[in-house]
């Protein structure tokens, strides 16, 4: 079988098609394309009719590529963890922006999956500390392995939201938690549907993850620490009263392209006491 026609039966798009033939072959796309009547061998074609195959029940294209690109990082991906999406970069840039590029500073990723955010973090800000946590054994692995391919030192922990963190404080907490309501119908739709779902839904309303995050964010942050957590849309108005119920301080939300309010962010407070030594 040529290039050529494996293509043109794979039944799906012609640009997820020709990902799918290059990695089950070996080959550049580029190659593909300037040789389409080039004859693939027949470990290639089979193993390509099997991923066009899964593509085809809707399979994210992530998955079966085993990777996806993260604020220009190559990140392994597995279905342990959330597809890295481009709305999360905004939750980078924001951290980015609190932290000049000279800065000792520690920096708390809870809930971190395949550690795109705290990998990425820690490529712009080499001299931050940053320590990653992640309930998933699995998804924790995953991290672990794309930290190391990366060559950052993160330091990752095994445990539920700030439970591995003792008493330690931090200049900025991030997180991508759960935020899905439990009932929204965008579970059963596209990738969703094979993403994990703890790592999707948030109960109810889709705020329980950012309930408990929000809520013990100031005893886990140094004084004028910040709080930045992704949302989804029309949740930026609940999560701001949540920030300010907390105590925290210059709460805000910022707009990711499209205009929707995705990263919501909050200070600590300074202590009085503190400020008067």
């Amino acid at each position: 079988m040529t290039a050529a026609e494996a293509l043109a039966l794979a039944g799906i798009d012609a640009r997820e098609a020709r990902l799918l033939l290059a990695e089950a072959s070996g080959l550049a796309e580029a190659s593909l394309i300037a040789r389409p009547e080039r004859t693939l061998p027949p470990v290639a074609c089979a193993r390509f009719v099997q991923l066009a195959a899964r593509r085809r029940r809707g399979e994210p294209i992530a998955y079966l590529l085993e990777r996806r690109e993260f604020f220009g990082l190559a990140l392994a991906v597995s279905p342990a963890v959330l597809i890295p999406r481009p709305e999360s970069e905004l939750l980078v840039e924001r951290a980015l922006e609190l932290i000049a590029p000279g800065d000792v500073v520690s920096v708390l990723d809870l809930g971190t999956g395949s550690g795109a955010l705290a990998v990425a973090i820690k490529r712009h800000r080499p001299r931050a500390r940053v320590v990653a946590v992640e309930a998933s054994a699995e998804a924790l692995a995953l991290a672990r392995r794309n930290a190391r391919r990366l060559g950052l030192a993160v330091e990752f922990r095994h445990g539920h939201w700030y439970e591995a963190v003792a008493a330690e404080r931090f200049e900025l907490i991030v997180s991508n938690p759960p935020y899905v309501a439990q009932d929204d119908p965008h579970l059963f739709q596209g990738d969703l549907r094979f993403e994990p779902r703890e790592a999707l839904v948030g109960g109810p309303d889709g705020l329980d993850a950012i309930r408990e995050i929000v809520r013990d964010a100031p005893a886990r942050l140094a004084p004028e620490g910040w709080l930045l957590l992704e949302h989804g849309l029309g949740q930026d108005a609940a999560v701001r009263v949540l920030m300010e119920r907390a105590g925290l301080a210059s709460v805000a939300t910022w707009p990711d392209l499209a205009g929707i309010g995705r990263v919501t962010g909050g200070r600590a407070r300074v202590d009085p006491a503190a400020r008067a030594e």
